[in-house]
């Protein structure tokens, strides 16, 4: 099964509506965008919750790493960057975090509030290689930023 985007961008907007409180925001998101594609082994949000410092948010799947500075792995890079991380081979990814040793392939979109600060990353993992495309990159952005950019 493949995302309807169109579909989970208005289940998203209907059941965040009004919602102001980012960690519900982020767990509603996580468990609709998980549940919506086959490809989407685990799926979560990593919040900045201090400088260069990411801390696991709400999350569906095994578990995921508790800690992610921004100098390290492709969250990190999210996070340093401002800009979406599309990887289709984690072992390539230059110092790539293997928080599940199941992951083949990962994307990774910076979430930015009303201000343009990057607040968290809403990672995605596959455990096939070559997993996510450009589409999925730019669907994913638009609903990221219409939750959390409002």
């Amino acid at each position: 099964m493949r995302a309807n985007y169109d579909t989970l961008a208005t289940t998203i907007a209907s059941l965040t509506e009004g919602e102001t409180d980012e960690v519900a925001l982020m767990a509603t998101v996580t468990c609709e965008v998980h549940h919506s594609d086959d490809r989407f082994d685990w799926t979560g949000f990593y919040r900045v919750t201090e400088p260069e410092l990411l801390k696991i948010g709400p999350y569906q799947g095994g578990h995921g790493c508790l800690v992610i500075p921004f100098a390290r792995g492709v969250c990190g890079a999210a996070a340093r960057t401002g800009e979406v991380q599309l990887v289709p081979d984690v072992d390539a990814f230059p110092g790539h975090i293997a928080c599940a040793s199941s992951t083949r392939s990962e994307l990774v979109l910076p979430v930015f509030n009303t201000g343009g600060e990057v607040i968290a990353v809403f990672d995605i993992d596959s455990n096939q290689p070559d997993a996510f495309t450009q589409e999925d990159a730019n669907a994913l952005s638009t609903i990221l930023s219409q939750v959390f950019a409002r």
